[in-house]
């Protein structure tokens, strides 16, 4: 299975990000790829809530979502739009931040809602409270294609190992982990922690990110990491797209998935213990 994974920059206009990511989705088409992940937040990014409110529509009349529907047929591509922030009806007016998994006919395979809510202080000067404007998801998602069953996480999920590892015990080969990681815990935590869910669990990582920084028209604007990865389930790094925006393009063997458990059959070895608490 040919794979390629999105790099983006994107800004607060999704209009402006949609063009962007179309053309780098055409580009990994022209490389050969069947299957095609974007990052995480690939309408955009906001800091400035009300320009946040004013530029997202519910999932029915998202533009992003019905293009990226739209270019899987075209490209007759198996798509992961990584995440979009979509609007939802909860009373609290909070939006969903909604992974999709697209068919090659454009149809919406599954859907998975983030799950672990980014609420935390990287600095004095970078506070994060993703669960002010986001609702949690509350349910693991399996998805299963034709060519692997796919484990669907979000960014601040790779830090909760319970969670991969329930996906894969269910079956999943391949885990997606699109992600707009933040530049400072980028640095030190996103190539061990996609490493050891791979090592873990025995899958395939995908993890597609977003990359520099990302301008706002009122908000301050963020920066993120880059280096959307593969990582093999051995825990191989088999590509790094490093800080610029582009693509990068793998061949999946799914056999390696079989191999790396019989050789460390973990997955099968999970004891009931006593304590503490």
């Amino acid at each position: 299975m040919r794979t390629s994974l999105v790099q983006l920059n994107v800004s607060d206009d999704p209009v402006a990000n949609l063009d962007m990511t179309l053309a780098l989705i055409a580009r990994a088409k022209a490389q050969g790829a069947q299957f095609v992940a974007t990052p995480e937040c690939t309408n955009g990014l906001w800091s400035n809530r009300a320009d946040q409110r004013d530029a997202l529509r519910p999932e029915h009349h998202d533009p992003t979502l019905t293009a990226m529907r739209r270019v899987a047929m075209q490209h007759e591509i198996w798509l992961l739009v990584g995440s979009l922030a979509i609007k939802t009806d909860d009373p609290d007016g909070r939006f969903a931040n909604r992974s999709f998994l697209l068919a090659p006919d454009g149809a919406i395979a599954a859907r998975y809602d983030k799950i672990h809510m980014f609420d935390v202080n990287v600095s004095d000067a970078e506070v994060y409270r993703e669960s002010t404007a986001f609702r949690p998801g509350t349910s693991c998602v399996l998805a299963r294609a034709p060519f692997a069953q796919i484990g669907m996480t979000v960014c601040y999920d790779v830090r909760f190992p319970h969670l991969h590892r329930r996906l894969a015990k269910a079956g999943a080969q391949i885990l997606t982990v699109p992600a707009a990681f933040n530049h400072i815990t980028g640095s030190a935590h996103w190539e061990v922690l996609l490493r050891a869910r791979a090592i873990e669990t025995g899958c395939f990582v995908l993890a597609p990110a977003q990359t520099g920084y990302h301008p706002e028209k009122t908000g301050k604007g963020r920066r993120t990491w880059g280096h959307s990865m593969v990582i093999s389930p051995w825990g191989e790094v088999l590509a790094d797209a490093g800080t610029e925006p582009g693509v990068i393009t793998v061949d999946l063997d799914l056999a390696q998935v079989d191999q790396a458990r019989r050789r460390i059959p973990a997955l099968q070895h999970d004891r009931n213990f006593d304590g503490p608490g």
